[in-house]
């Protein structure tokens, strides 16, 4: 992962951690960080190894980014959509059409 952290960036967070810190205990943090990112790392493999024991081999098979939500675009699936040639739900019946009664006659006006 990325998270658009560049190396200027990197060494901005560095001199002002050592300003807020103090160059004291910025080594003891920055061990402790460490400890910390290498604890997450176990976690997220340990995960992963869990995730295939319970999922067995089909795990392997599954398309990951098609289940991604950045992948999600609502302009692309409504384009679609409407580009799709409509298939009739239900195909019309002629027995249906022929079995209907015929409308009933119009009421004729009153003669006074």
């Amino acid at each position: 992962m990325d998270f658009g952290l560049t190396f200027e960036k990197l060494l901005l967070i560095g001199v002002v951690a050592v300003l807020i810190v103090g160059p004291e205990r910025l080594p003891a943090l920055a061990e402790k960080f460490a400890k910390f990112v290498r604890q997450a790392g176990e976690y997220i493999r340990d995960t992963k190894g869990r995730m295939r024991e319970e999922m067995g081999p089909e795990i392997d098979d599954i398309d990951w980014r098609k289940l991604d939500p950045r992948q999600y675009d609502p302009r692309r699936i409504i384009r679609e959509a409407l580009l799709d040639e409509p298939t009739p739900q239900h195909p019309p019946r002629r027995q249906q059409a022929l079995r209907r009664p015929p409308p009933s006659p119009r009421p004729r006006p009153r003669q006074p």
